[in-house]
Formats: structure tokens, C-alpha cells, sequence
């Protein structure tokens, strides 16, 4: 029997590529969240058996890296030489801000992941510095801003009114409606500015959305442009 079983794990493997284990953990988290996402629902949902899944990944950790590294090779970091170094930051960071976007579990990995622990991350943080280099930065600004440039792009997701990855739809929709009501019920003599602000403030629409990555990134290159200026001022 133990013999039938290794056979059976044997046929398994040829079958089962890290590619395909990955491309499944990511439908599963992107669908129900990284809180479902388990060895077993995984090997379920392959066709395979648990062991199996372990000739690729040694524990979920190992999966979570795998997970990272994909989201990470998502980000397009193809510059065009020719643009301005602002508008080269630009596209990293609206790149990244849309690949979050697309990922619903893309900002807990990444916020919870090392960051530097494969070439896709190493690709999209040697383009950013570059860019950076060629803005007047120096190493040690230059990392300070790419680093920011991250946790701008992962606050901008996860600061959004209503994120919560296991929420649906239309209890969001819910949520933002009872929120709305009582900010517009509060005391106009007290709270003028939250009552007149009581729609925007609550908004998490897909239309809100669009509003508030632009203007968290229109924010975030304004300061570094402002910086580089700062810093060609003090190198004269």
C-alpha cells in the first residue's frame, strides 16, 4: 500500500507546476480574502493531494512569498527614458496602486512580506532608485523615498472608507450609507464642515476610488519634486 501511495503521489507532481499552485492561492485569496486560503481548500481545488502542494512550497509562508513575488512582477517598471523622472516615479506608483487595486489580498501580502527577497521586487526598487538617482537624490534619500513610495501606495488601498477584505459589495454599500446618515445628522451649528463633507467622507465607491489614488499620487510626487528641489538648492 505504501507503495501504491507513493505512485499515486508520483503521478501528482508532473501535473502540478508552482506556477498553477500560485496562480490558484491567488484566485482563492483575490475571491475570499488570504484568511481562506489554506493548504487543504488549495490542494482541493488542484486536484491534488496536500503533500503534493509541499514539492513546491515547504509551509505557507513559503506560498506567501510565492504570492508576493507574483504581485510584485505585476508592477510594471518598464520606464520611458525619455519622460521626466517625475513622470517615470508616476508610472511606478500608479502601477502599483493598480496592481493593489486588482488584488484584493495584494496589500497584506506586500505590507507583510520582506521586501527584497526576489528579483521582482528587486526589479521595481532598482527602477525606482534609478529614477531617483537621476532626480539629484543620494542613496541614502533615494532609499528613504522608495520605501515611502510603498507604504504611500499600500495606505492609499487600505486607508480607502470601507476596505476590509471580507466584506461583500453590498454590505460596504450598507456601511457607507449608515455613515453618511449620521454624519449628515450631526449638528450643523457644531459641525459644519463634517455635514457639508458628509458624502465624501464616506464615500468608497469605484468612482471614489479613481479620486483618491489620483490624489494621494498627485500628493506624494508633489512632495518629492519639492524635495529635489530643496536638495539642488542646498548642493549650489
Amino acid at each position: 500500500m505504501a507503495q501504491t501511495q507513493a505512485g499515486d503521489g508520483d503521478l501528482d507532481r508532473p501535473r502540478l507546476s508552482k506556477e498553477a499552485v500560485v496562480d490558484q492561492a491567488l484566485a482563492i485569496a483575490d475571491a475570499d480574502g488570504l484568511e481562506a486560503l489554506t493548504i487543504r481548500r488549495l490542494a482541493n481545488q488542484l486536484g491534488v493531494t496536500p503533500m503534493a502542494f509541499y514539492w513546491h512550497f515547504r509551509n505557507k509562508e513559503a506560498l506567501f512569498a510565492g504570492l508576493a513575488e507574483r504581485i510584485w512582477g505585476e508592477i510594471d517598471a518598464d520606464i520611458d527614458p525619455a519622460a521626466d523622472w517625475s513622470q517615470q516615479l508616476r508610472g511606478v506608483m500608479e502601477s502599483l496602486v493598480r496592481v493593489l487595486r486588482t488584488h484584493r489580498c495584494a496589500s497584506q501580502v506586500l505590507a507583510s512580506s520582506e521586501k527584497l527577497n526576489n528579483d521582482a521586487a528587486l526589479r521595481v526598487t532598482e527602477t525606482t532608485l534609478e529614477v531617483l538617482h537621476g532626480a539629484g537624490f543620494d542613496p541614502a534619500a533615494a532609499s528613504e523615498i522608495a520605501r515611502s513610495g510603498l507604504w504611500t501606495g499600500l495606505m492609499l488601498v487600505m486607508s480607502t472608507p470601507g476596505f476590509d477584505t471580507s466584506v461583500t459589495e453590498d454590505d460596504l454599500a450598507e456601511m457607507q450609507r449608515r455613515h453618511q446618515v449620521r454624519l449628515a445628522l450631526l449638528p450643523p451649528a457644531r459641525y459644519p464642515r463634517m455635514v457639508e463633507a458628509a458624502g465624501p467622507m464616506t464615500n468608497c465607491g469605484a468612482d471614489y476610488q479613481e479620486f483618491h489614488d489620483r490624489f494621494g499620487i498627485d500628493l506624494f510626487i508633489a512632495g518629492v519634486q519639492a524635495k529635489a528641489e530643496q536638495t539642488r538648492a542646498e548642493q549650489e
